[in-house]
């Protein structure tokens, strides 16, 4: 409940777990259940965002749409879609606030357009909103301009219009006090009835002309909006255990994907802290080939086509762009990354800093290999066809797998410190398998200098990871040679055949007893101390266990996963096993990505049990 229309904020910020996303295929909008935007960059997702008030209450931007009174809401995504419908209930009467970023009749359009259509469903509802920009990423302030369709806001150079009907604009159009330039926002309020309706659009462009849409023609798009999630919907073929969550993590996954290039975010925002003390607080607004690799895997398995090759053709593209100089994540424009910028957003609830960029660029990770390589196997494995340049490329990351693999690296936690890390040496034995058997496929063409390197290096490894990897005190495979440490990375690993299956089981019970806190799991030793439990280790559990025959334990692990979602089934990075807040950056493809497999690992074992 929210007393005289207040916020249910501290110190003006939304809890994490209270936020839904919606997107387009370009950006992505995160809505509070309080229906206040507070994170929507515009026009594109990777680009510094005009409304961030996630990160910064006072100067990042929001757009605002409440009941003036005392509130209740309810809401959900409309069945097979990313558009939002929230229902708000007063002593007076109940209205829906639909909530789209509208695409048009041939996909997304060429600019952004957030909708915002609020229908009166009993008696009456008095709404206030606002729409007001900020530029705490950039150094411009934000301008008012006139036009002859009317004013519109500048940040930068990002241009954005308001149009709406029955939407009650009081915002002044002339300069007034304190405002020399006309004010920096846009304002109204209504009133709701039986049947009424009312629009809000806010359209956005960056460094060209700018569209003012018909509003009508912006409410039938809704309408278009809806249908075309769910014809996508309908093409995604799953009927096991989960469904449903299965399906909206699906559908969170298609929110992160960039469809002008095929690249998939990691996650859509920037500087949401993994631990409340602050210092954690990175941009996950890159493509990561590692997260897209594990993506395409997902879409392919069930039934999807354009994604994944788009994603598949973009990487490769990029792979090849930069030659041997093997990137851990990209641009989601296929730029390379340029380093770590500072911001002037204070951070969420003052956790800062909050930066534009990611100190993991060029870092040595051996397991990228056996990530662009296992793409490509399963790939092939689903019906599909290399081209010359691919099968070139997957030799030379093969040979170069042959001439790394002896070197310290950072791992896949992205670590500063280079050691010898274990699942990065299972990585690179992965790596060498998977191209052997795309050898044995005919799929590409080494020489047999290639092959037999590749058969040698591929039995070093063995003998490392039996003799290096293994600590017989721990009973366990540890996180580097000499280590005490568990790396929960290692259940990705537990269908492999690169040594004693009796030492993986051992290996899987001490990261259940040691890095395991109810359903959810830290990634690894140690880390509790500074920042939540990482979900999807959690899921690899379940999966892991579904690999050992453990099918009660985890169904049961998972059944507790699956309610830890937030209301409408989304997924942060990171959940404190005290309280259950969200940390880190949202919504998280890898959270909802581990939960699909999971899901998928336990119906295949399931339906093999029936056989």
């Amino acid at each position: 409940m929210n007393a005289g229309g207040a916020l249910e904020r501290q110190d003006g910020y939304a809890d994490l777990r209270g936020y839904a996303g919606i997107g387009d295929g370009r950006t992505v909008a995160l809505v509070a259940r309080d229906g206040q935007i507070d994170w929507l960059p515009m026009p594109a997702l990777h680009t510094p965002p005009v409304f961030a008030g996630i990160v910064d209450e006072r100067d990042g931007g929001r757009l605002e749409l409440r009941p003036v009174d005392a509130f209740e809401s309810t809401r959900e995504y409309v069945e097979g879609t990313n558009v939002l419908r929230t229902t708000f209930t007063t002593a007076t009467g109940t209205a829906t606030v639909t909530d789209a970023l509208v695409t048009g009749v041939a996909g997304r359009l060429p600019w952004t357009e957030l909708a915002r259509r609020i229908d009166g469903v009993d008696g009456e509802v008095a709404f206030e909103w606002a729409v007001i920009p900020g530029n705490t990423f950039g150094t411009e302030p934000v301008q008012r301009l006139d036009t002859l369709h009317g004013p519109i806001l500048r940040a930068a150079s990002i241009d954005l219009v308001l149009v709406g009907f029955e939407h009650g604009r009081t915002d002044p159009h002339e300069p007034g006090d304190g405002f020399p330039d006309g004010p920096l926002e846009f304002r109204g309020a209504f009133t709701t009835s039986p049947g009424s309706r009312h629009l809000i659009a806010v359209c956005g462009t960056d460094d060209e002309p700018i569209h003012v849409p018909d509003p009508r023609i912006v409410d039938r798009g809704i309408d278009r909006t809806i249908a075309n999630w769910q014809r996508w919907s309908e093409e995604f073929d799953y009927e096991g255990p989960w469904r449903e969550a299965v399906q909206r993590s699906a559908l969170a996954l298609k929110l992160l994907i960039f469809s002008p290039t095929g690249a998939i975010a990691a996650a859509a925002t920037t500087g949401l802290p993994e631990d409340l003390r602050g210092g954690k607080n990175w941009d996950y607004r890159f493509a990561w080939v590692r997260d897209l690799a594990y993506t395409v895997g997902a879409l392919t398995r069930y039934g999807l086509r354009e994604e994944p090759h788009a994603a598949v053709s973009w990487v490769l593209k990029m792979l090849k762009e930069y030659g041997n100089d093997l990137q851990i994540f990209f641009a989601l424009d296929g730029s390379l990354p340029d380093g770590v910028h500072g911001t002037k957003s204070e951070g969420w609830r003052g956790i800062g800093p909050v930066h534009a960029g990611n100190p993991a660029a060029g870092q040595l990770q051996l397991g990228v290999f056996a990530d662009v390589i296992g793409i490509m196997l399963h790939y092939v494995e689903s019906g599909n066809i290399l081209d010359e340049r691919t099968s070139e490329l997957i030799v030379a990351y093969a040979d170069h797998a042959c001439r790394t693999w002896p070197k310290k690296d950072s791992g896949m936690w992205e670590l500063p410190k280079k050691r010898h890390y274990v699942t990065s040496k299972i990585g690179c034995w992965k790596a060498l398998t998977d191209a052997l058997r795309l050898y044995e496929l005919g799929e590409i063409k080494p020489t047999d200098e290639d092959v037999e390197m590749w058969r040698k290096n591929k039995g070093l490894l063995e003998e490392w990871l039996a003799t290096k990897g293994w600590s017989e005190k721990r009973g366990a495979y540890t996180m580097w040679p000499g280590s005490k440490d568990l790396d929960a990375s290692f259940l990705l690993h537990v269908a492999e055949d690169f040594g004693d299956p009796a030492r993986t089981r051992r290996t899987v019970e001490r990261i259940r007893d040691e890095l395991a806190v109810g359903e959810q799991v830290y990634r690894y030793t140690g880390v509790d101390r500074e920042e939540g439990a990482f979900v999807a280790c959690g899921f690899w559990l379940v999966q892991a266990q579904v690999w050992l025959g453990e099918l009660e334990a985890a169904e049961a692990r998972m059944d507790a996963l699956v309610a830890a979602a937030n209301d409408v089934g989304l997924y942060a990075e990171m959940i404190s096993t005290e309280t259950g807040d969200f940390l880190g950056n949202l919504p998280q493809g890898l959270s909802h990505l581990a939960l699909v497999d999971a899901a998928s690992a336990y119906d295949n074992a399931t339906r093999r049990g029936e056989e």
